[in-house]
């Protein structure tokens, strides 16, 4: 029996009616939630992604600002910037776009977000709140993994959960969001060894290597759920027909268009999880979701400091 899909479209779609309900209610308080986004150069992979972030913000009525400097500016112009847009009080949330071009001291511009207005969850603030289990801005992508688990009613207290990869935007997050939930949490990385049985003990795994397809379906246990953070872009026809040989249709698409999306989890895994959430359309859509939550909350706390964030 297939594995059950973990939709993330379908969440994507519930937080925004509810984002949409508690902008209303700060509408009413004469209170408007408002991201800045600041998008460097013309790579055009961050432009999609840009684009997709404003259209969430006109979706769900928060107001947004787009600033585009060109790709030979400055560190010190991308903190001038930051320190203007710390101060703008119309601006509850800061988002810099990366890849930043090479001359650019990029962890000095996201260190330079004020930790309130730090919307991604990137700020060493933020992330030490986060390790002492206190209420803040959490990275985004761990965020909308949690609301999956959340909204499936997928267990996690007393759960043997797995993380692959180690990063401090997905892997580490992730770990310390399931560890508070009371999971038994094990980090795996590229010097893990025997990392098919630890993936075999899990009840919860959580793919975020970068790797395509690098999750064999037989490492996977009856009744895992899986998420998959992985977004690979297959070129190589062989790896393709590696990967999609048990999914024609997929496969004939990517003969058409010469790629293919493909997860860190094979996907023939789907008959072996329990439950999977698939690439595209599992894990990707919630980082803009959760990016949209987190402006909001910021909005929150920023103007009625008092109010406490509501979840994580």
């Amino acid at each position: 029996m297939p594995a059950q899909t973990l939709d993330g479209l379908k969440i994507r779609d519930e937080i925004f009616s509810e984002l949409k309900q508690d902008v209303a209610r700060l509408h009413a308080q004469g209170i408007r939630p408002g991201l800045a986004a600041v998008l460097v150069g013309d790579n055009p992979a961050s432009h999609i992604y840009v684009k997709n972030k404003i259209a969430a913000c006109e979706q769900i009525g928060v107001a947004h600002w787009l600033h585009s400097p060109p790709r030979n500016v400055s560190t010190d112009y991308m903190l001038q910037l930051v320190s203007d847009l710390n101060k703008d009080d119309n601006v509850d949330g800061i988002l810099v776009q990366l890849p930043l071009p090479q001359q650019i001291d990029s962890k000095g511009v996201l260190e330079a977000v004020a930790p309130t207005k730090d919307v991604d969850g990137f700020h060493p603030v933020n992330l030490g709140k986060l390790v002492t289990n206190r209420p803040g801005l959490v990275a985004c992508t761990p965020a909308g993994c949690m609301e999956i688990l959340r909204r499936y009613q997928i267990p996690i207290e007393g759960t043997n959960a797995v993380v692959l990869g180690r990063s401090d935007i997905v892997g580490k997050p992730m770990a310390l969001l399931l560890l508070h939930a009371n999971a038994t949490v094990t980090i795996c990385h590229s010097k893990t060894r025997d990392l098919p049985e630890i993936v075999r003990r899990a009840n919860i795994l959580v793919a975020a290597m970068g790797k395509a397809g690098f999750v064999q379906p037989d490492w996977i246990g009856p009744g895992t759920a899986v998420l998959d953070v992985g977004t690979n872009k297959v070129t190589d026809p062989a790896e393709a027909a590696r990967l999609l040989k048990n999914f024609l249709p997929r496969l004939e698409k990517f003969r058409e268009k010469g790629s293919a999306l493909v997860g860190d989890v094979h996907p023939d895994a789907l008959h072996t999880a329990g439950f999977l959430s698939p690439v595209p359309g599992g894990v990707g859509p919630m980082t803009v979701t959760m990016l949209m939550s987190n402006t909001v909350k910021a909005a929150r706390l920023r103007r009625t400091p008092s109010a406490a964030f509501v979840g994580k």
